[in-house]
């Protein structure tokens, strides 16, 4: 198919999360067309990392006064906010979000064309752009990003499509703080927005298929987690949804558990039971992409086996992380250069052998490389060491007795094979042994190579590593 109303680009950008950063001074005498059918900035801005960690770190302040009383302070929460909470965040969200739109679109980037809305292909290389009025544009392009990324997964729950729900894209911009709240799933989003809402005093019911929370960590860090925000929530953990309605402005929640039916009654549902590439939304056979379900597959340098189509991001990569994308998309921006002649090869790669992660809830996690259970089933032959918060100076002036750092080392070659640390800063503190992961550091040479300012939180990855 061919039609000859297709305005031509250099390059068509599908999204604009990491993507937006692709048109720099080298593309300026590229022309570009940007497809975005939400908001500008993607799911991080928006509706993922950067709001939910700025309500998390006033959940967390929340928590740190309702337990003071550990430290001899009398501390109380009279009231939150909920609307003064949530203005702080999207009061600096929004703006950003609206002038990185406005950028694009002004005289400042006259090489740059925005079409809002769906794009879907309709032949190698060409979309067509259907905005919110209907219209319809026909665009093509010498090569095409594909960086679409990703959206809730929504369960067949009987009666869930006929009921008012939320999702991680909306329930941080409720009006009103719900009294009561049920949670439909048990990974990352399920944590950090559980936290969130209970911590400012909304009961949360946490409803899980699994037998635990975080199933994808280390055993022994789902295993303390879910144990430890049973004391938080209304833990539902091998459980059925088998149906959902609503009467009025409450919802009934039905699920089997053990055998045993039981109705849960709340005011606002969320589903947070993962997301899923959009690929299955970008008629992605009209442009002979291959994928495995909406997941766009792609070769090391971020191709596609369709002629001048590359993916990048959520949309093609297992691992959905903003700190991924955003390396990704470096690679791939000198990728298309070098692919056009105008810049000296090779082609760059991303090594993800080492990609870390965080779980933002209360406790935090972090985590980087194989688990113990992983290294067992794949007979690599490791030793594990667990050091304890509370074994480290800072730790016991923190009162923590159960938070944890454990490391797998391979038993041969000595290199940190596995990183997991469940407790405060853990974000922070993996990232010591991210770099030495990363370099082929040893154990011993992490141990001991370098100097741990005492009596810091760092020295509990000190005493761990002197452990191993």
């Amino acid at each position: 198919m061919s039609d000859a109303r297709a305005e031509e680009f250099d390059l068509v950008i599908v999204g604009t999360g990491s993507g937006n950063s692709i048109p720099g001074p080298e593309f300026d005498h590229w022309k570009i067309a940007i497809v975005e059918k939400d908001l500008f900035g993607g799911t991080c801005l928006n509706v993922g990392c950067i709001p939910s960690k700025m309500f998390v770190y006033a959940a967390d302040v929340a928590e740190t006064i309702r337990n003071a009383s550990v430290y001899g302070i009398d501390a109380h929460i009279t009231n939150v906010d909920w609307v003064a909470v949530r203005d702080r965040v999207f009061g600096r969200i929004d703006p950003i979000v609206e002038g990185g739109e406005s950028y694009r679109l002004s005289d400042e980037c006259p090489n740059i064309t925005v079409f809002k809305g769906e794009g879907r292909f309709v032949d190698k290389r060409m979309l067509e752009v259907t905005d919110p009025e209907g219209r319809v544009s026909q665009i093509s392009g010498r090569y095409v990003v594909l960086g679409a990324g990703a959206r809730p997964f929504i369960p067949p729950y009987p009666g869930l499509a006929d009921i008012d729900f939320h999702t991680s894209d909306t329930v941080m911009r409720l009006d009103t703080l719900p009294q009561r709240m049920v949670i439909f799933g048990g990974g990352y989003i399920a944590a950090e927005l559980g936290h969130v809402f209970s911590a400012f005093g909304t009961e949360v019911t946490v409803i899980n298929r699994g037998d635990r929370l975080l199933k994808h960590e280390d055993d022994d860090v789902s295993q303390c987690f879910t144990r430890l925000v049973q004391d938080r929530f209304n833990l539902r953990c091998g459980s059925e949804v088998t149906r959902v309605s609503q009467d009025g402005k409450t919802v009934c929640v039905e699920i089997v558990r053990n055998g045993e039916a039981e109705t849960i009654e709340t005011d606002v549902v969320l589903v947070a039971t993962g997301r899923i590439p959009n690929g299955d939304r970008l008629g992605l056979e009209q442009a002979g992409v291959s994928h495995d379900g909406g997941r766009v597959l792609v070769d090391e340098f971020f191709r596609t086996d369709a002629e001048g189509v590359w993916a990048f991001g959520d949309l093609s990569n297992i691992h959905q992380l903003k700190h991924l994308a955003n390396a990704e998309v470096r690679a791939l921006r000198h990728n298309l250069l070098v692919a056009e002649g105008e810049s000296d090869g090779p082609m760059l790669t991303v090594d993800d052998r080492f990609v870390p992660h965080a779980v933002f809830g209360h406790p935090q996690v972090a985590s980087v490389g194989i688990t113990e259970r992983a290294a067992h089933e794949q007979e690599v032959p490791v030793t594990v060491a667990i050091k304890e918060y509370g074994a480290t100076a800072y730790g016991w002036a923190m009162e923590d007795t159960q938070s944890f750092c454990k490391l797998i080392a391979h038993a041969e070659t000595r290199k940190l094979l596995g990183a997991h640390i469940i407790g405060p800063q853990a974000a922070t503190l993996v990232q010591q042994l991210i770099q030495g992961m990363e370099f082929g550091q040893t154990v011993d040479e992490l141990a001991s190579g370098q100097f741990y300012i005492h009596p810091a939180l760092s020295e509990l990855v000190e005493n761990a590593l002197l452990d191993l």
